[in-house]
């Protein structure tokens, strides 16, 4: 079950408290065929709650991050976002996405567009924003997570890392309520991935709310308010990050742990 607000964790530099429920999820069941992915997940995202979801290959995290936006359909069950129920398809869907920022493992950027072109074509074909003012917020963006100077490349051009924050940086483009991100750094190289951590860290700082499916232990000790961990499709157990690291409750956690943090 969802922790209340009052026990929400607050990860270093973070003095505020998690705000009203934001993302919620109850029963949520998904099958892949005979394949049960999501079992029964009831899950609540509060307001400026940063959220890391953990757990072996497999234990259905990643389908979890990609229903909260209707990229994978659920079988039963509801999910609501900041009070509206999930749109089936539409207008009404394509509204919500707005609102609900992605970020995948492989970027997804356009090849065949500039940097710049990447973060503005959102605003400008979807929320209808002028092309100087659009520019103007990109640039901004691309400042904010340290990549302004390559505004003028294509994707191909940049670093792997370089990449990613480009796609953090469309992503906040759309100004979302609520950011996914599903293994961000999974596909990067390991000396890019501290720079895509860090940015993830200051917006986590700055009261973004977030759902980060991540194999990353430095950053949910980091960041997390709470740590959800998945197995066969179930949250198992979710605490603060200190409890979670220092004291998990479930066997399952136990030995998940001993072996990722003796590597």
């Amino acid at each position: 079950m969802a922790q209340p607000t009052s026990s929400v964790a607050t990860p270093p530099g973070r003095e505020d408290v998690p705000g009203e429920p934001l993302v919620v999820l109850s029963k949520v069941n998904k099958h892949f065929g005979a394949l049960h992915v999501l079992r029964d997940i009831d899950l609540t995202v509060h307001r400026g709650e940063v959220v890391v979801v953990i757990g072996p290959s497999g234990s259905g995290k990643s389908t979890l991050c990609r229903a909260i936006n209707r990229l994978e359909t659920i079988d039963s069950g509801t999910i609501t976002i900041d009070g509206a129920p999930l749109p089936a398809e539409g207008k009404a869907l394509a509204r919500l996405r707005a609102d609900v920022g992605m970020v995948f493992q492989s970027f997804n950027l356009f090849a065949h567009k500039t940097v710049l072109q990447n973060v503005t074509l959102g605003p400008i074909k979807a929320k209808g924003m002028k092309k100087a003012d659009a520019e103007a917020a990109a640039m901004r963006l691309l400042e904010r997570v340290g990549v302004a100077d390559q505004s003028g490349k294509l994707p191909a051009q940049l670093s792997g890392g370089q990449q990613q924050r480009v796609a953090i940086a469309r992503a906040l483009a759309m100004q979302p309520k609520v950011m996914l991100f599903d293994e961000p750094t999974s596909a990067l190289d390991p000396e890019m991935i501290n720079e895509v951590l860090d940015v993830m860290v200051s917006l986590a700082r700055e009261g973004m709310t977030m759902v980060v499916v991540t194999h990353e232990m430095g950053f949910a000790r980091k960041a997390a308010h709470r740590v959800v961990f998945m197995d066969g499709g179930q949250i198992v157990e979710e605490a603060g990050p200190e409890e979670f690291f220092t004291a998990p409750r479930s066997d399952r956690a136990k030995d998940f742990l001993s072996k990722i943090l003796t590597h």
